[in-house]
């Protein structure tokens, strides 16, 4: 995981409309990086709900929200499209991302152990450092807290 106040890294994925989309790009706006475990899963579409819901407020701050996961590009068209998510996807297939903020680690579901993305968040400044981390994130709360870190412009 990138340490608090150092430059994230240079990264860039595959959004669900099939563009490109550089992390180093957005740099001058606060960038909300938000993993989750899969498309379409309870929890999963209960956060991303409260993204788009929010996502006015956090544009107002300056901010925009990426979300990631391993699903890939066409599951995040469906996904985004049946949600109404105004903001990315990236489809992390080959997990540079996730291994980069150092997301995935062992789970274990029904007595079965295996590895899986841990749902994090992760706040990078204007000029591209970490300013905040949220690991192992409920979601209840999670998406107005992440707001509430951004300054008002």
């Amino acid at each position: 995981m990138p340490e608090l106040g150092k430059k994230v890294p240079k990264l860039s994925g595959t959004t669900g409309d099939g563009s490109t989309l550089a992390l180093d790009s957005l740099k001058g706006q606060w960038v909300v990086v938000y993993f989750y475990p899969k498309d379409s899963t309870p929890g999963c579409t209960t956060e991303a709900q409260g993204f788009r819901d929010l996502y006015p407020q956090f544009r107002e701050r300056g901010a925009e929200v990426i979300g990631v996961s391993r699903d890939s590009a066409r599951s995040h068209t469906n996904f985004a499209g049946k949600q109404q998510l105004p903001f990315p996807l990236i489809a992390d297939t080959d997990e540079t991302w996730c291994k980069a903020f150092d997301v995935i680690h062992e789970k274990v579901l029904y007595g079965k152990r295996y590895l899986g993305v841990v749902r994090s968040t992760f706040l990078i400044d204007r000029q591209g450092k970490l300013a905040q981390a949220w690991l192992n994130v409920k979601v209840p709360g999670h998406v107005q807290a992440v707001l509430d870190a951004i300054p008002a412009q």
